[in-house]
């Protein structure tokens, strides 16, 4: 259990620590995976940048992802789940899922290019995994970028989302609490586990570029 996303950032940058600075990055999934990403990148003195990906949730429980799109409009699908659902609600989840990624991706950057990936280590953090469709596009959107080493650092995960992502492409995938003792749901692994606003994101950004700068 975690007090909260900060918390879970320290832990990992602890378990991390062999990549304090080195040749590499860290990205963050937003909203909530941007404050642990940068308890992260702070901790290890590295860069922070974003990946937008959105998850696309069950028309029935919301929560509950049966795809996932980046702002190019890549997308994974659970094909099990979304065969039941009408094809042209799922198109339009995707279209507007796919603008809000893009959204993201400038608002949060504020205009500033992404960050180099090629050749470099780039560590992919997020606050919880649960379905794990989003951490699969995000490695998958890195490793076409022609990184060094791809990792996923969460606090939590079920068991199967890890090896999935290692056949994705992960080279290695880092969990704090033991993938077998998943709850069921991110946010019951947290003590405080409260909704991350534009705003925060924006803020952590900001920071985060000053001290890479400094």
């Amino acid at each position: 259990m975690f007090a909260d996303r900060k918390e879970s950032g320290r832990q990992l940058a602890e378990k991390l620590a062999p990549y304090r600075e080195k040749d590499a990055l860290v990205l963050a999934l937003p909203r909530g995976g941007v404050v642990t990403g940068y308890a992260v990148a702070r901790g290890l003195k590295l860069p922070l940048d974003i990946i937008a990906v959105r998850k696309v949730g069950h028309p029935d429980n919301p929560e509950y992802a049966i795809a996932a799109v980046d702002e190019k409009g890549t997308a994974i699908l659970n094909e099990t789940e979304t065969a039941s659902v009408d094809p042209s609600w799922l198109k339009e989840e995707i279209r507007r899922e796919k603008a809000e990624a893009r959204r993201r991706s400038l608002v949060y950057r504020g205009g500033e290019k992404a960050l180099t990936i090629k050749g470099k280590t780039v560590i992919i953090v997020d606050d919880g995994i649960a379905t794990g469709l989003t951490m699969r596009l995000a490695v998958r959107s890195v490793k076409i970028q022609k990184p060094e080493k791809v990792i996923v650092a969460v606090p939590v995960a079920p068991s199967d989302s890890v090896q999935t992502l290692k056949e994705e492409g992960a080279d290695e995938v880092v969990v704090l609490e033991p993938p077998e003792q998943f709850l069921g749901a991110v946010g019951a692994h947290y003590l405080r586990f409260e909704q991350v606003e534009d705003a925060g994101v924006i803020e952590l950004m900001n920071r985060s570029a000053e001290h890479v700068s400094s």
